[in-house]
């Protein structure tokens, strides 16, 4: 077995500091969401994807694809969602077997109250810290991340 090839000091640093400023950032964006709107952060992502849709639907496998979870896991987080009246499940007339997931006036409201201070709360604990390199940068560098793990998985990941 080859030596490993152990991290110098800089790329630890760059590595370290993106482990936790990934765990700090997100911690305080989904606090922020649940504050502001009280929707969590698989909320948010669940409305957001409906909301950007044309028709306010997806496919249960295609959402559950898109959030990177399993269908029963998603399945699950939408029963807790049609509680609320966020959204909707309505079998899909091409498929039988499947259901798409649609969503309601209230889920709209919801998200459409909720973005605001969403993309608020991210500007205010990323984008407005970065100069415009920096963005175009950390856009580069997201990019060359998610094209290598898509070609590991053979798939383009959403």
């Amino acid at each position: 077995m080859a030596d490993p090839r152990w991290l110098d000091e800089r790329e630890f640093r760059a590595w370290l500091g993106y482990r936790r400023m990934r765990l700090l950032l997100d911690a305080q964006i989904v606090r922020d969401l649940n504050r502001d709107s009280g929707l969590s952060d698989p909320d948010y992502d669940v409305l957001s994807a409906l909301s950007s849709s044309n028709d306010r639907r997806w496919r249960l496998n295609q959402l559950a694809a898109h959030m990177l979870w399993s269908k029963s896991r998603l399945s699950r987080h939408i029963s807790r969602m049609e509680e609320r009246g966020l959204v909707t499940r309505e079998e899909c007339a091409a498929d039988a077997r499947g259901a798409d997931i649609v969503l309601t006036d209230g889920g709209l409201r919801a998200i459409e109250a909720a973005a605001p201070d969403h993309v608020a709360s991210v500007r205010r604990h990323l984008i407005d810290l970065l100069t415009p390199e920096q963005i175009e940068t950390l856009g580069d560098i997201a990019d060359t991340v998610l094209e290598h793990l898509a070609d590991d998985q053979g798939d383009a990941i959403p």
